[in-house]
């Protein structure tokens, strides 16, 4: 299976973006087809042994649009500079059509004033009046202002649908063409006791006004992707490598692999890598969210697009172009805003009866008005109005324009949103769980205690250290890492093991110079029949009462000895689970680690409902049976072994400082690893599904109310009708309130909850 991205040229309304989706869908291999209005693009994932992405562009072509791929470094680098000219030759065609149309829209209006007020104006002349100067004045705005509705509905005709092209086209040739009737055959009104009337300004008003709704809500998208820009515009543009003994300065896309470089104060770090020489601080904010800036010395990672603050470093490049850090997250939000939410739903089913519905409601308005009134002139007015005011543009854009702007802000903020199911459900959550490792705690455990059998031999304690932490050194686990580290501090080699095995959710196995060494759990020992010997059981106790967790040591068929490792709880955890249960969400504890040291650390933070001892394979049928009760939940993680739990979860967040397995697997990933980042995500949720439903709101009742006014229905008890004018005003209004709507998200900010 592939996935492309298509940059789509030709949608005009959300009935287009349907047509689309549903002619990519026909094709055997297509597997999943999103079509995103707002930024005009597809994601499309297929297979490439039954299609291809010609095939894919001939079928756009063919439904009466226009496709090209976007190659991914087109995507992380933002608008390459043949999108950025075509933008712009569209806004300057649509400026010069504006003034042109408004303009003429002006003298238009102006002519007909005495007609439509019955006065008689000195200051405006009569040959203004003038039904064959008028007619002619209007025909540029029709045809060549105008001219992309007829072209978009005449496409659309010829694959038998209709769009927002269509109802525009209808309305606005019902007005000009009836006007050029009672223009060239007066007498037949004239005939019938009617006075001959033309609403020449309503179809040049009207168009110009849609084409100046276009121009706003062209620029307003524009704006939804701000978060985006921002991300691509903190990118360094050169780079100071460091080769053959010499300094040179080159552009960031000659950078390669392992190249040493060198940051000086102030500048920004061009790529990510690895410190191998000197110190500073970072300020990694703009990408992790974190305010405080990280010190950085030889063996820390930097990430490119970060601002170097104190002292200079060298470092070496170890991921570039599309795989650097800030490449990743703007990939994912990206691919979030691409993305559907399941309220969306609703909008899309009725975007497509939407158009087809008006014009049968149209039709009705005219036939009823002319039958009931026997006026022509009336009949026109109210079915030019229903076609003009129906608007599924502001349905189309109620749901994916907030769905862009609120993943860009989740990006602003240290959170990557993959999807917009995952962002629409978040604000649903009944059930958090969190992992303890490295979720609750700092995952970066020490070891305190380190008992033997043999306490009296100090060499025969360092002999059993240096086996533990030799078969250690080969896995990814905090716990590991620990004993690593210890034995390192107790100037104690590392050598190399064979036959090394993890055990998941157990410990860790293999042959150290001719030992068969094994360290985990005392679950596992007693599994594999080991016991302890001497005082280390009490030890055990002892330990774990304190909160520690505590690791085995054996060689060959026996216990040698027992290591307590603490790992202290990040600063931010106790008042994360004060404010989730604020939210009223109920917080549980997930973690393989025994209870007693589970329920310390869980004290500590004020949690209740523990579950411990819990092996990996046993984590995501925890999550399974948590929602067997209704419950909607959320797993919380950072480890390999957190994986399955965070895709069985209805929400897997994943910290990002954690293993790229479990951000792989993750909907939403916390990149500075703070778990305040759970309550913005969440809070971030709520405002985005109030924003969404403010949009659906609005444009429901737009149409709801509008259509019925636009068809008189209030002619009869008040004698009022819509100008088919002010419904064109309405209609522009429509998608330009709702997409400035959606924008007011950029000012939301996390609350802090105590």
């Amino acid at each position: 299976m592939n996935t492309t991205t298509l940059k789509l040229r030709g949608m005009s309304c959300a009935s287009c973006a349907n047509s689309i989706e549903s002619a990519i869908r026909a094709i055997p291999g297509v597997s999943e087809s999103n079509v995103n209005f707002g930024i005009e693009r597809a994601s499309v994932t297929y297979n490439s042994a039954q299609t291809n992405v010609a095939a894919i562009q001939a079928a756009v072509v063919a439904a009466g649009y226009s496709a090209e791929p976007i190659q991914e470094q087109d995507l992380l680098n933002g608008d390459n500079d043949t999108e950025r000219k075509t933008r712009q030759a569209e806004s300057r065609d649509l400026h010069l059509k504006v003034w042109t149309g408004g303009i003429i829209s002006a003298i238009l209006v102006i002519g007909s004033i005495p007609m439509m007020t019955g006065l008689s104006i000195p200051l405006i002349p009569m040959w203004l009046h003038n039904f064959w100067l008028q007619a002619i004045v209007t025909a540029p705005v029709q045809f060549w202002c105008g001219k992309s509705f007829y072209v978009n509905s005449w496409k659309a005709l010829k694959r038998h649908a209709s769009t927002m092209d269509t109802l525009i086209a209808l309305g606005t040739s019902a007005a000009y063409f009836y006007s050029l009737f009672v223009t060239i055959f007066p007498g037949v009104l004239i005939s019938q006791g009617l006075e001959p009337s033309v609403y020449y300004e309503t179809a040049a008003v009207v168009i110009t006004l849609i084409l100046l709704g276009r121009l706003f809500e062209n620029r307003a998208r524009g704006q939804t992707s701000e978060a985006i820009r921002k991300l691509m515009g903190l990118q360094a543009k050169t780079a100071r490598i460091v080769r053959n003994g010499q300094e040179l300065e080159v552009s960031i896309a000659e950078v390669q692999l392992d190249d040493v470089i060198l940051v000086r104060p102030g500048e920004k770090i061009p790529v990510d890598g690895e410190v191998i020489e000197g110190s500073s601080t970072v300020d990694e904010a703009m990408v992790t969210g974190e305010s405080i800036a990280a010190k950085k010395q030889p063996g820390d990672e930097v990430i490119g697009a970060t601002m170097n603050k104190t002292g200079s470093f060298k470092f070496r490049a170890t991921r570039i172009g599309k795989d650097t850090f800030l490449a990743q997250i703007v990939k994912l939000v990206q691919q979030a805003q691409g993305s559907k939410a399941p309220i969306q739903k609703l909008a899309d089913r009725v975007t497509g009866w939407f158009v087809p519905a008006v014009i049968a409601i149209a039709m009705l308005t005219f036939i009823i008005w002319y039958n009931i009134m026997g006026n022509v002139t009336l009949a026109l007015t109210t079915t030019v109005g229903v076609l003009i005011v129906a608007c599924p543009c502001a349905l189309g854009l109620a749901t994916p324009t907030s769905i862009l702007v609120g993943t860009g802000k989740g990006a602003e903020n240290g959170i990557l949103i993959k999807g917009a199911d995952s962002l629409e459900l978040a604000h649903k959550l009944q059930i958090i769980v969190l992992d303890k490792t490295g979720t609750l705690t700092q995952g970066k455990p020490t070891v305190t205690d380190f008992i033997t059998i043999d306490r009296m031999s100090h060499s025969n304690e360092l002999n059993l250290l240096q086996l533990a932490a030799s078969v250690e050194q080969n896995s990814e686990h905090p716990l590991a890492e620990a004993v690593v580290q210890y034995a390192r501090s107790q100037q104690v080699a590392i050598i190399d093991v064979i036959e090394f095995e993890a055990i998941a959710g157990s410990g860790v196995q293999g042959q150290v110079a001719g030992r068969f060494v094994r360290v985990g759990t005392h679950r596992w020992m007693n599994e594999l029949g080991l016991k302890a010997q001497g005082l280390l059981e009490p030890q055990r106790d002892k330990l774990e009462h304190l909160g520690k967790t505590v690791i085995w040591i054996a060689l060959d068929e026996k216990v040698h000895g027992i290591m307590g490792i603490a790992d202290a709880l990040k600063p931010s955890s106790a008042d994360t689970v004060r404010a989730l249960k604020t939210l009223g969400l109920e917080v549980v504890m997930l973690t393989g680690d025994n209870r007693p040291t589970a329920e310390v650390i869980a004290r500590e933070v004020g949690i209740t409902r523990v579950l411990a001892e819990v092996r990996p394979e046993q984590k995501a049928s925890t999550i399974s049976e948590l929602q067997a009760s209704g419950k909607i939940v959320a797993m919380v993680g950072d480890g390999i072994n957190d994986a399955p739990a965070l895709a069985q979860a209805d929400v897997g967040i994943a910290i990002g400082t954690g293993t790229d397995v479990a951000i792989a697997a993750s909907d939403i990933t916390l990149i500075s690893g703070d778990l305040q980042g759970i309550i913005t995500a969440i809070q971030l949720s709520h405002a985005t599904m109030r924003n969404i439903r403010q949009n659906l709101f609005f444009a429901f009742i737009y149409n709801i109310a509008g259509i019925p006014i636009a068809a008189g229905i209030l002619f009869p008890f008040f004698g009022w009708l819509l100008s088919p004018m002010i419904a064109g005003a309405a209609m522009a209004f429509s998608s330009v309130s709702v997409i400035t709507n959606a924008l007011r998200l950029r000012n939301f900010q996390p609350k802090i909850l105590h």
